[in-house]
């Protein structure tokens, strides 16, 4: 049975400039006890072609958690510029925000983000090196959500590729030789969801 469902997940300050940082206000609910902590990560995909450019942005321990509902504020910097390839540096990218207990991930939320010149004229002509100082993001609305299947209990877990509105099993990654998503973003979200509030298991 899930014990975390997921409510909503706000994000702020959007669109906004390039070197801000990101903000994610999430609400969340525990319909039981969960007495150790869930582990939220925020994952940069910093280049569709090369697995090494990710970065895991920052991450934030909550709990132990009583049952009912809470709400806290995930902010981290933006990614690293340095590892970022000139190629990736404008265009399409994303964001995950993932969750997990006792380091059985349970759910992802997944953002597609947009980053271009402000300049109509640096839009047309990119310099060669990237000047992220002089560029927007803006993280798209409705984000890419994939739920996995854990046992609460420290017993195995799986994929629960029967959920409502569960990514394709085919799309999920593989936890030992994949990266977040797959070409040409990697993604493992599913792309019928977008509804507010989600129910893990």
């Amino acid at each position: 049975m899930a014990k975390v469902i997921i409510c909503d997940v706000k994000v702020l300050s959007n669109p906004s400039s390039f070197l801000s940082p990101f903000q994610f206000e999430i609400v969340f609910e525990c319909i039981d006890d969960v007495p150790e902590d869930l582990e939220w990560k925020l994952n940069y995909v910093g280049s569709a072609e090369n697995t090494a450019c990710d970065q895991i942005l920052d991450t934030v321990i909550v709990g132990p958690v009583p049952i009912g509902k809470h709400k806290f504020l995930f902010q981290t910097d933006h990614p690293d510029v340095s590892k970022i390839p000139v190629a990736d540096a404008v265009g399409v990218t994303a964001v995950i925000l993932t969750c997990s207990y006792r380091g059985q991930e349970f759910v992802r939320v997944g953002y597609f983000v947009n980053n271009e010149y402000t300049d109509a004229e640096l839009r047309d002509n990119p310099p060669a090196v990237p000047e992220f100082d002089k560029m927007t993001r803006n993280i798209l609305e409705e984000p890419r959500v994939t739920r996995f299947k854990i046992d609460w209990n420290d017993q195995q877990p799986s994929f629960d590729i029967n959920a409502e509105n569960q990514t394709d099993k085919n799309e999920i990654y593989d936890n030992g030789t994949s990266s977040l998503m797959e070409p040409p973003l990697r993604s493992c979200m599913n792309a019928d969801s977008s509804q507010s509030a989600m129910e893990v298991s």
